[in-house]
């Protein structure tokens, strides 16, 4: 019975899950080509093909160790998109809406999972299977939206603060870049990511999808 549940498990999480990761990474690729800078295009990295995005960790052995184990919190990631910042027509403004980029896909992504879940339960559908993955959706695009949007580089929170700083400040948060993935990681081993990031933050999006989709349960 475990076997079987693992493996449904598995196949309930990996399409929401790939999807998630793939639109995410090449929104950068796409905003930054937009905003002046074409090398993730040129990489062949603004495309939906997730082989282009897939991290063997980030992409396959976290996330399926977060779901083997009934994590609470659904998270990855994949090959970060490459981008010249100073290529950017603007580089300080720019910059922020190309790391803004990828967690506002995960939005409109979980946005569109709870609105397939509404029409499957306001339909009276009621294959387990499709539900679930629905519900996977949401919870997977929520819990990347939020843990990127972590203010501390690399991740995209740490890029569109670095943006908003004045000069110096923006310089010295930098510098922590190289060390940033790292503290993210004992943060969240200790459970502050957690308590005081993920939670609070998964509960306002998830109030903020149920209020846009709940006109739709009128219509039934």
């Amino acid at each position: 019975m475990i076997t079987d549940y693992s493996i449904q498990a598995v196949a309930i999480n990996a399409i929401p899950l790939i999807f998630a990761i793939t639109i995410h990474e090449a929104a950068h690729g796409y905003a930054a080509r937009k905003f002046g800078d074409n090398t993730a295009y040129v990489l062949g990295r603004v495309s939906l093909n997730p082989a282009k995005h897939i991290d063997p960790m980030g992409t396959i052995l976290i996330p399926l160790i977060l779901i083997l184990t009934g994590s609470p919190f659904l998270v990855g990631y994949a090959k970060p998109v490459p981008v010249r910042f100073d290529r950017l027509r603007n580089p300080r403004i720019d910059s922020i809406w190309v790391a803004l980029a990828g967690p506002g896909s995960n939005f409109v992504q979980a946005l569109a999972w709870a609105i397939l879940w509404a029409l499957l339960q306001g339909f009276g559908v009621q294959e387990v299977f499709f539900t679930a993955m629905a519900k996977a959706g949401v919870m997977w695009n929520i819990g990347l939206l939020v843990f990127n949007l972590f203010p501390l580089p690399p991740l995209d929170g740490g890029r569109i603060l670095a943006g908003l700083l004045p000069v110096r400040q923006s310089i010295a948060l930098g510098r922590i870049e190289p060390w940033g993935f790292f503290i993210v990681l004992g943060l969240a081993f200790t459970g502050i990511i957690g308590a005081l990031w993920m939670q609070p933050l998964t509960a306002f999006f998830l109030w903020l999808i149920n209020s846009l989709i709940s006109p739709l349960f009128l219509l039934f």
